[in-house]
């Protein structure tokens, strides 16, 4: 847990939202990610022959997932030093990379994921379960599967959805507003993995940012993140 100063005060660094940028600056840092990610990915179409999208080589499929990632973490960091300064220490901790209280944050991280599965039950006798499509098999061996799917996706995710995203979105908008804004962003842009998940996963990012601002560190997050993607990957593959 971060420690409080001498005086009692809170260091500004440490006040909540740590972002020093708005809403549509972070918006903006979103499509710059994106954007980025398909710039880095556009050799290794070219490489590839210049296939379709739906027919990549499996080192074709690897590398633009890897570049993706690299968009999602290369333009939330490039933004968090150039609104305040500071190098990278500070750009860490405007994205949330903080210490937290570990009791703290394990009963909000279990209340997500009750919370979360609560959601989903109740989604699936309503609309029926979610179709989602298997792109875990695009990845190959079963060991890249889990380096992109558990560890890579959801450590850049969350720089860029919740760190940045959200963290402009809460510097001018509050939880209860900035949580499902950012969320319908991340949603929305998992839509290739079938329509039918969008508005779990769009519950889901809400849960991540609640997450988050209650802990005080995108760790807890992030955590929670990779447990749903290692435990939509053992469905997946089962």
């Amino acid at each position: 847990m971060i420690p409080a100063p001498a005086s009692g005060e809170v260091k500004e660094r440490d006040r909540f939202p740590y972002a020093t940028w708005g809403p549509w600056i972070a918006i903006g840092g979103t499509v710059a990610a994106l954007i980025a990610g398909l710039v880095l990915s556009l050799p290794i179409f070219l490489l590839d022959g210049g296939a379709d999208t739906d027919d990549l080589s499996l080192f074709a499929t690897v590398a633009v997932q890897i570049f993706t990632a690299i968009g999602f973490v290369l333009i939330p960091f490039t933004l968090a030093i150039s609104y305040g300064g500071g190098g990278f220490r500070e750009a860490f901790h405007r994205l949330g990379f903080r210490s937290f209280d570990i009791a703290q944050s394990t009963m909000w991280v279990v209340l997500g994921i009750l919370s979360y599965f609560a959601f989903s039950i109740v989604y699936a006798v309503i609309f029926g379960t979610p179709e989602q499509d298997d792109i875990a098999g695009d990845f190959g061996p079963i060991q890249v599967q889990i380096l992109l799917i558990v560890i890579v996706a959801p450590f850049a995710e969350e720089i860029c959805f919740r760190g940045m995203l959200f963290g402009g979105f809460r510097r001018r908008l509050p939880l209860w507003a900035a949580a499902p804004a950012a969320a319908a962003v991340f949603g929305l842009l998992h839509y290739s993995t079938g329509w039918s998940t969008v508005v779990p996963l769009m519950f889901l990012g809400m849960v991540f940012a609640v997450v988050y601002e209650k802990t005080r560190s995108i760790w807890p997050a992030i955590g929670m993140h990779m447990f749903n993607n290692a435990l939509a990957l053992i469905v997946l593959t089962a």
